[in-house]
């Protein structure tokens, strides 16, 4: 071969190794997108209770003009208005892109940010959320991507629990292995055994698209493989037909700063059908 013809073939190769990421990024962005599809009936709903809250509680202000009554109709104005704050905050993080740069972030401030998108889902779904943050770990990880992760995988477990069902999500360091755990387990349908092998391969997919036409393109898992492992982590998946599905997802400690708080335990209460 000239040498020509190697520096021909040499600039293909690179054009079509830059193309490739092109498309890799476009694929990223458009599961992320699909997933936030998944949820927009949900969001809406949501905003739309906290504008009736801000309505009816202003009305009421306007009617009656005891500092008493006034002063409740502006607490649950305020409150209405910090809930839907929390929501956009939680949205703009989800949307906002970060390229590929990673930053020492707080994992469970990163899964309480998807938590804010998903709670009405899951109520709507009649899926009761119970959640156990041990601490507070860090890791250095793209923040935006790991968030990306964590509701695709919500959203693949509220989907297996078609009656609804229980979703328990943890956050928790291990200190024996320096890797942080963050572990959802849902009480859905289960995967055969026989299919575990295949679920994160591309393309591969055990279930069929939704109501809203969400699900069922086998990207999903593939990426979350892809997006953990780039971070140097590991992905697991734990499964029994008619008993539910564990995927733990284990990234490398990293030191939190000085300002970080204590370790702390928390749940949400008990989510209701509405």
């Amino acid at each position: 071969m000239s040498a020509g013809n190697l520096e021909h073939l040499e600039q293909e190769v690179g054009r079509l190794r830059t193309e490739n990421d092109d498309l890799r990024r476009q694929l990223v962005q458009m599961q992320k997108m699909s997933a936030v599809g998944s949820l927009a009936s949900s969001i809406t709903h949501e905003f739309n209770n906290v504008l009736t809250t801000i309505i009816n509680y202003a009305k009421m202000g306007l009617r009656h003009k005891d500092v008493g009554t006034r002063e409740k109709a502006f607490d649950k104005i305020l409150s209405a208005g910090h809930r839907a704050s929390k929501i956009t905050t939680g949205m703009l993080s989800y949307a906002r892109t970060q390229g590929e740069r990673r930053e020492l972030s707080d994992l469970v401030a990163v899964v309480e940010d998807v938590l804010v998108l998903v709670e009405k889902d899951l109520q709507m779904h009649r899926v009761r959320l119970q959640t156990d943050f041990v601490g507070r770990p860090f890791a250095m990880v793209n923040a935006n991507q790991i968030q990306q992760v964590v509701l695709n995988l919500i959203v693949n477990a509220r989907q297996a629990m078609e009656n609804g069902g229980t979703l328990y999500l943890s956050v928790r360091p291990n200190e024996e292995t320096s890797m942080a755990e963050i572990s959802l387990r849902d009480t859905g349908c289960g995967i055969p055994a026989d299919k575990l092998r295949e679920i994160f391969e591309p393309f591969y997919t055990t279930k069929q698209a939704d109501q809203q036409g969400q699900g069922g393109t086998g990207l999903g898992l593939a990426l979350c493989r892809e997006i953990i492992e780039a971070h140097k982590g590991r992905i697991r998946v734990e499964s029994a037909v008619g008993k539910g599905t564990t995927f733990t997802l284990k990234l490398a400690l990293a030191h939190a700063p000085a300002t970080a708080g204590a370790p702390s335990v928390a749940a949400l209460p008990v989510v209701k059908a509405s």
